[in-house]
């Protein structure tokens, strides 16, 4: 319980301190360390003293180390050098290298009944996933670490009380009522929290809450003296302060004439769906142009209700109260399969917060608002004179605004459309020097009207707007061959970017590096530029590969270097050693997948997180619980037990996106329901093959037993980042469906040393 809290919890401190990409490097810290901790258990066993004594030990240690590592990553206050990022590295995973020594040295001494407590170490962690959100919502990012802080104290207490050993039972009862008292003092004057950030200093703030998936402040911007709603340090939003019976030329202006207000002057009293509304500046461009029904979706319960309902409530004059405004907080995509009505305007402006759920990198709330699936939802729920307008940020040449196109076309291809060109407008705000100009693109229901083209022609003039596609413009740019090539395929294979069409099962819209491109991409950084900034991932993802590689080597060279351990020789061995590769990458690579699959189910990455994780670490607990009687000493039922992972899988990969698009309006506790019978089957199967291997391997040659630890853990740090790769190259039902082929892969190691095994 306390690992797990602790992994997941450095996610949210790491995606706010560093940048959300390194929210995933936490998990492969995490499995580092455990893996290592594993190995370094045996040199802990080979010393004097009593087990319980050792345990209680380490406990005791582990519920202060958590504390060192967490100053010191909050006080790194500048960018961070490969020096700072090896520092980190190192003492984020040394907790969870003490975490792994105690789990490796409870299960070695109780071999004989792996089921039981490989089934309560799963059901900790579970415990461990639900405690995470009401601990975030309610203490914050670093006063859940100190949580899970008090947990390992709490376990230093039991194990020194299995020892008898009554004063170091007390001390480390002290020691959790220390921290507890810590916690409160902290959640009510901060002073171990987040003060530097991303190479800033955070010094502006006046309101701070947390919760499983962001960090939202509320600063004043140090040149307007405006209130900004800032996520995870990084992605910003203002807050609309206008008062709509006396509005100034200037404030005018700002509603009417900027770019995301263009669909509002095209549309004027529109009946109104924002997707992202955040601080309300598109509310209010909708309401100075005289829209009476605005509905916004807003995912961030803290922005939609603590921040404007709330805290902020008089800053923003009630903006959220009014009777025109409806308030859901939901994730864009899910509110729109499930809503029956119809809208004139449907918008999105520049909505991504750059900030990563407890799940990892790569899992970003809104990923999947920009793909081929969302803009057929989204034009599908529009009037016959309805418009989808989505600003996103303009480049030369152009990137995330062209391939928007891409998108448009393929949706409305579905919707029996084929005159692309009639129904897109695109037009531009400021420069595309720097960090770029807002494109804001108009995607029409029904073609525009020659009314429409010329109406647009006046606004643009009015606003000194530039033109950038018009129906009937005779321009020459990436805009126009997009939306009037009859077939794209060559054009986007030797387009500067990745403008391709991404899909629900690919949602990686920002990521825009061409695959041929992607070493010159590793070589030729390109400084601090905003492009560049989107597409670290890139860099960072096959930095994180590499640094798996590295920690997977370190792993597997610690038995030789720490206990004099050579690969065994014997027959069979090494190649049964290989079934514990498999089901660890195979392990993660489906969890990863199911977490992202579900999260436009379900309606926010919290819920999927949850819901996924937990339903998992519970089943594949029984599993393990009941592998001892189900499947035993049997190769043949073990074989199938895994033969029934591969399967349960592929029918996860082949009905999933079905299954929940047709049963996505139903109520929440539903889905839930759904969601968790849908997962249980596989992820029962999926708790037998590790206790029962570890088992066998005892019998067969138990020296191996420390190998196969630092195998498992070695393939888990290397699966969780090849889940990533998988996923944005090939896509979440390929990875899925990997996933299950690599437990296909461990019952072909069952059956080629079988034969081995029953003669031991």
């Amino acid at each position: 319980m306390a690992t797990l809290l602790l992994e997941l919890s450095m996610t949210r401190i790491f995606s706010v301190v560093f940048y959300y990409h390194f929210a995933f490097l936490a998990i492969s810290i995490a499995l580092f360390g455990l893996g290592a901790g594993g190995v370094f258990s045996y040199v802990v066993a080979a010393r004097p003293g009593g087990m319980f004594q050792k345990l209680g030990f380490l406990s005791a240690v582990n519920a202060v180390v958590p504390l060192i590592t967490l100053i010191f990553i909050l006080t790194r206050g500048t960018e961070l050098s490969n020096t700072t990022l090896a520092a980190v590295y190192f003492l984020s995973a040394l907790p969870f290298f003490i975490a792994g020594a105690i789990v490796s040295l409870a299960i070695s001494e109780t071999i004989e009944r792996i089921d039981k407590v490989y089934f309560f170490d799963l059901l900790g962690a579970a415990g461990g996933c639900l405690l995470l959100i009401p601990l975030l919502n309610t203490f914050g990012g670093p006063n859940t670490v100190i949580a899970a802080a008090i947990l390992f104290a709490v376990g230093s207490a039991v194990w020194y009380n299995l020892a008898g050993a009554r004063q170091m039972r007390a001390a480390a009862v002290a020691l959790a009522l220390i921290l507890v008292v810590l916690v409160v003092a902290n959640a009510k004057s901060p002073f171990i929290d987040v003060k530097y950030a991303k190479g800033q200093t955070l010094d502006n703030e006046v309101f701070v809450k947390w919760n499983s998936f962001s960090r939202i402040a509320v600063a004043k911007d140090r040149e307007s003296g405006q209130l900004q709603v800032v996520i995870d340090a990084d992605a910003s939003t203002g807050i609309a302060n206008f008062d709509f019976a006396n509005l100034s030329e200037g404030e005018k202006k700002d509603l009417t004439l900027q770019g995301p207000a263009f669909p509002y002057r095209m549309r004027p009293g529109a009946k109104t769906l924002i997707i992202g509304p955040g601080g309300g500046w598109d509310v209010s461009r909708a309401l100075a142009t005289g829209s009476k029904d605005i509905t916004g979706v807003e995912i961030n319960p803290i922005i939609a209700t603590t921040v404007m309902r709330e805290r902020f409530l008089e800053f923003s004059r009630g903006l959220y109260k009014r009777p025109e405004i409806r308030i859901v907080e939901e994730d864009g995509r899910a509110f729109i399969r499930r809503s029956p009505e119809k809208y004139q305007v449907l918008q999105a402006t520049l909505v991504d917060t750059w900030a990563s759920t407890a799940a990892g990198a790569f899992a970003l709330s809104e990923n999947n608002l920009y793909t081929t699936d969302a803009f057929y939802d989204y034009l599908s729920h529009l009037t016959d004179d309805g418009v989808l307008a989505i600003t996103r940020w303009g480049f030369e040449p152009p990137r995330e605004s062209v391939r928007l196109l891409t998108l448009a076309r393929d949706a409305l291809g579905r919707l029996g459309e084929k005159d692309y060109g009639r129904h897109v407008m695109v037009v531009r705000e400021g420069s595309t020097q720097g960090w770029g100009a807002r494109d804001t693109v108009l995607i029409a229901r029904k073609p525009f009207t020659e009314i429409d083209v010329e109406r647009a022609k006046l606004i643009v003039a009015e606003a000194k707007l530039e033109v950038v596609y018009l129906p009937g413009t005779t321009k020459d740019n990436p805009f126009v061959k997009v939306l009037t090539l009859p077939d794209l395929k060559d054009y986007i294979s030797s387009y500067p970017f990745d403008i391709s069409t991404v899909d629900d099962n690919r949602p990686f819209f920002f990521y825009t590096v061409q695959p041929r491109d992607l070493w010159t991409f590793l070589t030729s950084p390109e400084g601090k530029s905003a492009d560049y900034k989107i597409n670290k991932a890139v860099p960072l993802l096959f930095s994180l590969v590499g640094i798996s590689l590295v920690a997977t080597i370190v792993i597997l060279a610690l038995p030789p270097m720490l206990l004099g351990t050579r690969l065994p020789r014997e027959k069979g061995v090494l190649q049964f050693l290989l079934y514990f590769f498999c089901i660890g990458v195979g392990y993660i690579l489906i969890q990863v997948a199911l977490i992202q699959k579900f999260v436009l189910f379900l309606g926010h990455p919290t819920y999927a997180l949850t819901v996924i994780i937990f339903s998992m670490l519970v089943f594949s607990g029984l599993g393990s619980f009941l592998s001892r009687k189900l499947v035993g000493e049997n190769d043949k039922k073990l074989c199938g037990a895994l033969g029934l992972v591969s399967l349960f899988v592929l029918l996860l990969a082949l009905s999933a996106a079905p299954v929940t698009s047709a049963l996505v309006g139903l109520p929440l506790a539903a889905k839930m329901a759904i969601t968790t019978l849908m997962i249980a089957p596989a992820a029962f199967f999926m708790g037998m093959p590790f206790p029962q291997g570890l088992s066998r391997l005892e019998r067969f040659h138990k020296p191996s037993v420390r190998w196969a630890w630092s195998l498992n853990a070695a393939s888990s740090v290397l699966g969780s980042a090849g889940a990533i790769f998988l996923a944005i190259y090939l896509g979440l039902r390929e990875t899925l469906l990997v996933g299950g082929l690599l437990y296909l892969g461990a019952l072909v190691v069952i059956q080629r040393t079988s034969r081995y095994l029953r003669t031991t």
